[in-house]
């Protein structure tokens, strides 16, 4: 039976980020090919949706291809593009119908035509919703994510737009794709892997990591609980001493 995920104040993270790893191994250790692992992922995918707005998470970013991905075989590739245009075609009026946003952040000029314009339709049926807005980053890397933000900026100054004292981190993250969003207080990765794999690096820069031994497909609400019972007993000081941070809640 799923533990239910709580919500006692203070508790559960505004804005959770999820690496959602382990979808081939899951695969391996079932005797199935690295595409079913990928289609149990979905289903994990749907599951903790459900669950993070039932615990009023507002934001939910899903790594779901990063930049890296691409290097993969063509055959993988290919399929979960596949997937993703299967998924978007399904699940959007699902979304839709209980108040869920859908944001995208990559490269999504590197996608397939066809994909893009699945995005594009995800992202304008539901652009009114707000019960909680989930994010999917396709194509994205942290890296690219700097670097496309200091492109745009160097451009505004080489244009007289900006001044180089302008510059500051203020800036800078409103050149990112969460330059709306509050950064995520809350990192799950799963599958065992310790690392953040190029995942939202500006903007992890405080963000609670919990690492779940949990490959993704098998990953359910009970494992969110615990994440979240996780998140619940840190104290975030922001680079602050205990006082000063007791000092400035007075």
């Amino acid at each position: 039976m799923n533990k239910e995920v709580d919500n006692p104040a203070g508790s559960i993270p505004r804005h959770v980020a999820i690496i959602m790893d382990g979808n081939g191994r899951w695969a391996a250790q079932n005797g199935r090919p690295r595409l079913a692992g990928h289609r149990a992922g979905v289903k994990s995918a749907r599951q903790i949706v459900e669950a993070c707005a039932e615990a009023q998470v507002e934001i939910l970013t899903l790594f779901a291809f990063s930049s890296e991905n691409w290097q993969r075989p063509a055959e993988e590739v290919n399929a979960l593009m596949r997937l993703f245009i299967e998924v978007l075609q399904r699940e959007v009026a699902t979304l839709h119908d209980n108040g869920i946003r859908l944001r995208f952040i990559g490269a999504r000029e590197n996608l397939p035509t066809i994909l893009q314009k699945r995005i594009e339709d995800a992202e304008n049926k539901t652009a009114a919703n707000t019960r909680m807005t989930l994010m999917l980053a396709v194509a994205f890397g942290g890296r690219w994510d700097i670097t496309q933000a200091t492109r745009q900026i160097a451009n505004k100054v080489s244009t007289g737009e900006l001044d180089v004292e302008d510059i500051d981190e203020a800036m800078v993250s409103r050149h990112l794709s969460l330059a709306t969003f509050d950064d995520p207080d809350l990192l799950i990765r799963t599958g065992g892997e310790k690392r953040v794999s190029n995942f939202l690096l500006w903007n992890l820069a405080y963000s609670e990591i919990h690492f779940s031994d949990t490959l993704w497909p098998a990953f359910d609400s009970t494992d969110l609980a615990t994440a979240f019972e996780f998140f619940s007993q840190r104290q975030r000081r922001f680079g602050q001493l205990d006082n000063q941070k007791e000092a400035s809640a007075d």
